[in-house]
């Protein structure tokens, strides 16, 4: 499961901004071969006064967090591989702002400790899961 943890100050993105990045997000996991129902994306607004970097406040700022627990990176080149897509995904939402802050990072969390609906997921590449990117849904297995 990709988890897109994205807090922004307030006018940083329009409604129609998040639901395209939410959808541009998912295809791109859905491409990888990944359920849709997967992809998790939360927009958290921070006042500007709520929002420090190097002990200031930023009036116009981007912090993503997200988690990758369904797939990990195999190599350097790899993880640079999406450190570029995540970039190239955020650049046209980063370029509406005159010179904000923004930053991201990336953790791979273990799939051991990963449950949707009750149920552990199916390993990667099994029929069960292609059955639920299929389907787009939690079914059992």
């Amino acid at each position: 499961m990709p988890l897109w943890t994205i807090h922004h100050t307030p006018g940083f993105f329009t409604a129609e901004d998040k639901r395209e990045l939410a959808r541009s997000i998912t295809d791109r996991y859905e491409k990888a071969g990944l359920p849709r129902f997967y992809v998790v994306v939360i927009f958290n607004e921070t006042h500007s006064g709520d929002l420090y970097v190097g002990g200031e406040q930023t009036d116009v700022g981007l912090r993503v967090v997200i988690d990758h627990i369904a797939r990990r990176a195999v190599d350097k080149d790899h993880r640079h591989r999406i450190a570029h897509w995540i970039k190239a995904i955020l650049s046209p939402y980063l370029e509406a702002h005159d010179n904000p802050h923004w930053e991201f990072h990336v953790d791979e969390t273990s799939e051991d400790l990963w449950m949707i609906n009750g149920l552990i997921p199916p390993p990667m590449g099994s029929d069960a899961e292609k059955r639920w990117v299929a389907e787009n849904a939690v079914s059992t297995y």
